[in-house]
């Protein structure tokens, strides 16, 4: 079995279509996570706060630098995750297509490497 983050990314547009029936939106997702808890796929699910929350610490410089939200770009933030445990990418391609998202939403499939993949320092 292999891990893989099904990473949930929205327009603006999208997001005020989701945000516009959010109780549908909300019980379909629970629909979905119940059905991936039965099938015995599901680690971790969460969604993400308001990005005007959050802030962006930059390693740019010479020293960080911290900048609050919102950003320019929001097509390049997150609105949260599903980390599934499945057999091949192409499992959670198939949970992915299933996600209850709004009409222009993207799903990003990633596979999380094992610690076995993850280069060892020697101390």
């Amino acid at each position: 079995m292999s891990k893989y983050l099904l990473i949930m990314r929205g327009t603006d547009e999208s997001n005020a279509a989701m945000m516009a029936d959010i109780d549908e939106m909300m019980a379909t997702t629970r629909r979905f996570i119940e059905e991936m808890v039965k099938a015995g796929v599901l680690l971790a699910a969460e969604g993400l706060d308001d990005p005007a929350q959050g802030v962006v610490v930059d390693f740019s410089g010479e020293a960080p630098v911290v900048t609050d939200g919102p950003y320019g770009e929001t097509k390049e933030l997150f609105g949260g995750f599903f980390l599934l445990d499945v057999a091949s990418k192409q499992e959670a391609v198939e949970w992915a297509k299933r996600v209850p998202a709004a009409r222009g939403s993207k799903i990003e499939v990633r596979r999380v490497p094992g610690s076995d993949e993850v280069p060892q320092v020697d101390q």
